[in-house]
C-alpha cells in the first residue's frame, strides 16, 4: 500500500512536470510587437530578413527567438573634440533626433546588431564634426552657428541613410574653448562696448555743440534782420515803443513851467 501511494506520487509530479514544461513551450510560441516596435524573427541565430509589425505572432518555440526594434523617434547626445582653422581646441556637444528606417531593422540588426548608435552614429559624428569645425576660426564657430549646424546635419543625413538611420534634425548644444581663449573673446567684447559707448558719447557731444551752434546761428540771423530792418525804416522803434507800453502815464510831466499832473489815481477812488 505504501508503495502504491509512493508510486502514485511520483506519477502525478511527473506529470505536473511534463504538463507545466507543455505550457511553457505553448505559451513561447507566441510574442507581441507593441506599436513603434518591430520584431526580427531569429531562426538558430539567423534573422529572418522580413520585420514583423504590431501585433500577436507565432513562433516556433526552442528553434525560432525574437529581437525588438524600436523604431520611434530616438534622441542621442554626444560630446566632441575637434581643432579650429585657427587650431583652437573646441568642445562641441551635439544632439540627434532620429528613427531607423523600419524596413531596414532586419538589415541593421544582422550588420550592426542593436548597440548601433555606439558603433555608427558615434564615429560618423566625430569624423563630421573634424572635418566641418576645421573649416571655421573659433571665432566664425559662433558668428556662423547656424551655418555650422547645417552643414553639419546634411553630412550626417547623407552618411547615415545609407546605414539605415534617418535623421529627422540636429541641433549644437553648445561650444566649448580653452579659458584662454574664452577670456580674450570676453575681453574683445568689452574692448567693442566700451567703444561702442564712447562713440556714442562723442555723437551725442557733437550734436549738443551743433544745436548751440545753430542756436547762435539762429539769433545772429534774427539780429541781422532787425538791423536791416531799422536802417530801412526808423519808424519800428516808435512801434517797439508802443507794443512794449503798459498803459501807465507819469504823475507828473511836461516842460517848462506848465506841469501835467496825471488824475488817474484819484478817480480810482472815487474822489475826482
Amino acid at each position: 500500500m505504501i508503495k502504491q501511494d509512493k508510486d502514485y506520487r511520483g506519477t502525478l509530479f511527473a506529470v505536473g512536470f511534463i504538463a507545466l514544461i507543455l505550457i511553457g513551450i505553448a505559451l513561447d510560441c507566441f510574442y507581441t510587437v507593441n506599436a513603434g516596435e518591430r520584431a526580427i524573427l531569429l531562426t538558430f541565430g539567423n534573422p529572418n530578413m522580413i520585420p514583423n509589425s504590431e501585433g500577436l505572432h507565432m513562433k516556433a518555440p526552442l528553434i525560432q527567438s525574437v529581437v525588438i526594434m524600436d523604431i520611434k523617434t530616438q534622441k542621442y547626445e554626444a560630446d566632441l573634440a575637434a581643432a579650429s582653422k585657427d587650431l583652437q581646441d573646441v568642445a562641441t556637444k551635439i544632439a540627434l533626433n532620429y528613427h531607423l528606417d523600419e524596413g531596414r531593422v532586419p538589415e541593421i540588426y544582422k550588420s550592426i546588431g542593436i548597440n548601433y548608435a555606439d558603433k555608427v552614429i558615434m564615429p560618423i559624428e566625430q569624423e563630421t564634426n573634424k572635418a566641418i569645425t576645421a573649416q571655421y576660426t573659433a571665432e566664425e564657430l559662433i558668428t556662423k552657428r547656424e551655418e555650422v549646424r547645417t552643414k553639419m546635419r546634411d553630412a550626417l543625413i547623407e552618411k547615415l541613410v545609407s546605414r539605415g538611420i534617418i535623421i529627422e534634425e540636429m541641433s549644437i548644444i553648445n561650444f566649448k574653448f580653452s579659458d584662454s581663449f574664452t577670456t580674450a573673446i570676453e575681453n574683445k567684447v568689452t574692448a567693442e562696448q566700451n567703444a561702442l559707448g564712447a562713440k556714442n558719447k562723442l555723437e551725442q557731444v557733437k550734436f549738443e555743440a551743433q544745436q548751440r551752434v545753430s542756436e547762435a546761428q539762429g539769433k545772429a540771423d534774427a539780429m541781422r534782420i532787425e538791423i536791416q530792418a531799422l536802417q530801412t525804416n526808423p519808424q519800428i522803434l516808435t512801434l517797439r515803443s508802443i507794443e512794449k507800453w503798459n498803459g501807465a502815464l507819469p504823475l507828473v510831466t511836461g516842460s517848462g513851467g506848465t506841469p501835467f499832473i496825471d488824475i488817474s489815481q484819484f478817480t480810482k477812488t472815487g474822489t475826482a
